[in-house]
């Protein structure tokens, strides 16, 4: 893959990141807990079946300059106590408006770092979510942990409570660019950390962040070739989104160097091109797996999927409920989100079991359009007929609400981007560089502002 600047100056502006579709910026304060709750109703009867569980974990020993998460500093016992306890009822709540013999088919713990708090709080919830639904053969437990916080020991008492994937959140091999966003190197040497992940059978992640201040295209092959070395299950390589206007920590990194669009772009192909000349495959627009993981194998098949939590396969993915402070759950026909505020969450769910703040009610329309953008993000490509059968309408009810007019795809055809026959829009392996650009083609109803949204590159 090599990628001009030109290519870089046409493609590269503001857009949504698509992790849902409509984005969270989208999501309004009208929306509260009783609709949250007629939305669980719902849930029982839609698709798909299967539940995932999203919880989050907000405390942090240390806040890293660059994280776009929300996150607290780890605070006393008495209060990570009372936390999981609010946690713990509000899944009660949830639960009570859940059909029991629906299955759990994904847990996803995220942060803040989850691994830095007493790991015996974790197991709690995994315990009462054990107790209250079966499982999918071959559910997903996962965990995003930093190494920073993470012993040997720690690991073994993750695989006895049940978790299969560890997402390791390096970021960045070198110290220097540590430093300057705040963050601590891994305790452990990482070998050992990788070694031990393995013994215990638990599939690993690898996550890096691009574009970070101080780092060079030079320096970033150096952290992806150390990662060859390590050769986990998959890498994530994100895009750092500088967006200081949201989060004003991100301010503290402006005294560095901050890698330009040209640098990440570069970055971004260097990371390409040796992950997948050393056994690696591409999965969406930041994700390598290797030839037998399940990710690569839904890909093959047009069938990978997305939530918030990352790329998954609609075999371990469903209607996922969310729990903790900013927790989005995203139902099939809403979405729904908790406080931030700490404090706050706390005081709500002790108070009415629920601490819902925004969310949003799908319509039609928006339910065609979610489905097309998340097969051009997940599979790279969209057959207007197969939408269409999916959701049980006509094709040309999947045009009219697309607002699908094949000139608008011509400059990604001129540019070797995407082919197009017959209804069936199939994006280039270039194309997954800029598949944002591509998919808000398919978004009728976007409206770009200024300090909205990230760019695309």
């Amino acid at each position: 893959m090599q990628i001009s600047s030109s290519f870089l100056d046409k493609y590269n502006k503001p857009g949504p990141r698509y992790t849902s579709y409509p984005p969270a910026t989208s999501f309004h304060t009208g929306f509260d807990n009783q609709q949250y709750v007629d939305a669980l109703e719902k849930s029982n009867n839609d698709k798909p079946e299967s539940i995932s569980v999203y919880i989050h974990i907000p405390f942090c020993p240390q806040l890293c300059f660059f994280c776009g998460c929300n996150t607290t500093l780890s605070k006393s016992n008495q209060t990570i106590r009372r936390y999981i306890d609010a946690v713990l009822k509000e899944m009660d709540t949830v639960f009570q408006h859940l059909d029991k013999s629906r299955k759990v088919s994904q847990i996803h713990f995220g942060g803040g770092t989850p691994n830095s708090i007493q790991l015996f709080y974790l197991e709690e919830i995994v315990d009462k979510i054990k107790a209250t639904f079966a499982f999918t053969d071959n559910p997903e437990i996962a965990i995003e942990c930093s190494p920073a916080y993470l012993q040997l020991e720690h690991i073994d008492h993750l695989a006895k409570i049940g978790f299969n994937r560890i997402s390791l959140g390096i970021q960045d091999f070198n110290k220097d660019v540590l430093d300057a966003i705040n963050r601590r190197p891994s305790k452990l040497p990482i070998e050992d950390v990788i070694a031990r992940i393995k013994q215990n059978n638990i599939k690993e992640n690898i996550d890096l962040v691009y574009g970070l201040p101080l780092q060079t295209v030079e320096s970033f092959k150096g952290n992806i070739e150390r990662i060859l070395a390590l050769q986990p299950d998959r890498v994530v390589t994100f895009s750092y989104a500088h967006v200081p206007w949201v989060k004003e920590a991100q301010k503290n990194l402006e005294k560095y160097h901050l890698p330009d669009a040209d640098e990440k772009i570069h970055m971004l192909e260097a990371g390409y091109n040796l992950l997948t000349e050393n056994g690696y495959n591409a999965i969406g627009m930041d994700h390598y797996a290797k030839p037998d993981d399940e990710l690569f194998l839904a890909s093959k098949a047009k069938t990978l999927h997305r939530n918030f939590q990352g790329y998954c396969t609609r075999q371990t993915t469903g209607q996922v409920y969310a729990f903790g402070t900013s927790g989005i759950s995203q139902l099939w026909s809403a979405y729904s989100q908790n406080e931030k505020n700490l404090n706050a969450y706390m005081d709500m769910v002790e108070k009415d079991g629920l601490a819902v703040v925004r969310g949003y009610s799908m319509s039609a329309q928006e339910t065609i359009i979610r489905e097309a953008i998340n097969e051009i993000m997940c599979n790279g490509r969209l057959d207007l007929n197969e939408i269409a059968l999916r959701l049980d309408t006509q094709i040309d009810v999947i045009k009219q609400e697309l607002e699908y007019n094949p000139a608008k795809l011509q400059e990604f055809i001129d540019d070797k981007l995407l082919t197009l026959d017959n209804d069936v829009i199939q994006v280039s392996g270039d194309g997954m560089m800029v598949v944002r650009n591509i998919a808000m083609v398919f978004d009728p109803l976007l409206k770009v502002e200024e300090n909205k949204f990230s760019k695309t590159v």
